[in-house]
């Protein structure tokens, strides 16, 4: 879908841009030569004719008007930031549903906005990063989650929910430090999550763990059963901080650095939806604003 809309925008742009270039070159000398040469054989007396002889044509008129603000919003969507929303909890608690994100396209890479070939090397991902990629599996879907695996790492899962990354060229696997464990206001089932202090990188966060939740071993791909991953070259692991509730490298596999759209860096607005379930609003109808979310990211 983010791609059609792409297309259409780098379409529209560009016709646009076409007929506002032919405006400012070739229409408007040819208009001002017909005005010229009527006021030459008919004096200057019909001024209606004059004026109709002036007149853009609704399609330049509106070409020409349009122009300079579909070009700005497609320079600026793809390559500066790109306004996404949370649809989900696996991000939780450092992103909520209905929060609205800038994402910094210019982090991973300049591409170009249909194709996404890279047209310029700006930087890698950073171990902590949370990043907006496209699905693997579906590229016509965008994900965020937060990068834990840089190419070359070795992953681990442990039962009792324990990250432990060795990177690469190292020969020692380092647990993932957390700390400050204790019971959040966000609940599974009716039961509360537990929220804990994670430093991944130079990067400090909270992550949620289900304490009644087993980790789903058996899903892991690509070795069910095996909770160990080596990222490979031009790949990254991902995983939502939501560690319970979060479909992500876990389930289906690494991140190609050809899917990364770019660092999601702050948040612009966010709504609340808490609606009763008999009101006749739709659930889409914001219920309110949370002002104190919004800000910077980690």
């Amino acid at each position: 879908m983010s791609n059609t809309f792409s297309l259409i925008l780098v379409l529209v742009t560009l016709v646009t841009g076409i007929i506002w270039a032919l405006e400012k070159l070739v229409f408007a000398k040819k208009r001002a030569e017909k005005v010229a040469q009527f006021a030459t054989q008919a004096g200057a007396q019909d001024t209606s004719m004059v004026k109709q002889l002036e007149t853009q044509p609704w399609w330049i008129e509106n070409s020409v008007s349009i122009f300079p603000v579909i070009a700005f919003v497609l320079v600026l969507r793809s390559f500066i930031y790109e306004p996404f929303q949370i649809p989900s909890g696996s991000m939780m608690p450092t992103l909520l549903n209905g929060d609205f994100i800038l994402v910094e396209k210019f982090a991973y890479g300049i591409k170009d906005p249909v194709w996404r070939s890279q047209l310029v090397d700006t930087g890698k991902p950073k171990r902590g990063d949370i990043a907006v990629f496209k699905y693997p599996v579906n590229p016509q879907i965008d994900y965020i989650k937060r990068v834990i695996g840089l190419p070359g790492d070795t992953i681990k899962y442990s039962a009792d929910k324990q990250l432990c990354i060795q990177k690469a060229g190292e020969n020692t696997c380092n647990p993932v430090a957390l700390s400050n464990g204790k019971e959040s206001v966000f609940t599974a089932n009716g039961y509360p999550l537990i929220q804990l202090d994670e430093k991944l990188g130079q990067v400090d966060h909270q992550i949620l763990i289900n304490p009644f939740s087993p980790n789903s071993i058996s899903q892991y791909q690509p070795r069910p059963g095996i909770a160990e991953w080596v990222v490979p070259e031009g790949h990254y692991f991902a995983m939502g901080d939501n560690r319970d509730n979060s479909a992500d490298s876990r389930y289906w596999g690494f991140v190609p650095e050809e899917n990364l759209v770019g660092k999601a860096v702050a948040i612009w607005i966010s709504f609340e939806f808490d609606r009763a379930k008999d009101s006749i609003l739709p659930s889409w109808i914001p219920t309110g604003v949370r002002f104190n979310r919004i800000g910077g990211i980690n």
